[in-house]
């Protein structure tokens, strides 16, 4: 694909920037949970781990050698899986309370599939042997 880098490199920032906002509401403690707050730390700060995942990647993105567009297919995946993690973690009902979900929760997967997507699809000329 041509332009994958480029479309990576905007999921991944759409990524860091749906961690900054809402994921879920939780109308037991009247609380809005983001990827770097949740009550007394309890889901932890996933947020972190996406964005690190999402920089590294963005990285690899723009790097054009075959080792660097492989690499980023692993660090898609984890990034994919984490984001898939948080999403059970932040959405899952608990004592008979739902919480709302938000469009941060929703963003952060949408842009972790794209990413894993596009890292499978990347735009890589190879020489040819001719022997």
């Amino acid at each position: 694909m041509k332009y994958s880098h480029w479309i990576g490199f905007a999921f991944a920032v759409l990524l860091v920037i749906a961690c900054f906002m809402p994921w879920a509401y939780y109308p037991d403690i009247d609380k809005v949970f983001t990827g770097f707050f949740s009550e007394q730390n309890r889901y932890g700060k996933p947020g972190k781990v996406l964005i690190f995942f999402s920089v590294i990647a963005t990285i690899l993105f723009f790097i054009p050698r075959i080792w660097a567009k492989r690499f980023n297919m692993l660090i898609t995946a984890l990034n994919f899986a984490f984001a898939i993690k948080s999403f059970l973690l932040f959405s899952s009902c608990y004592r008979g309370i739902c919480p709302e979900k938000k469009t941060g929760i929703f963003l952060v997967v949408i842009s972790a599939v794209i990413m894993l997507v596009v890292s499978l699809l990347p735009d890589m000329k190879l020489k040819e042997n001719n022997n």
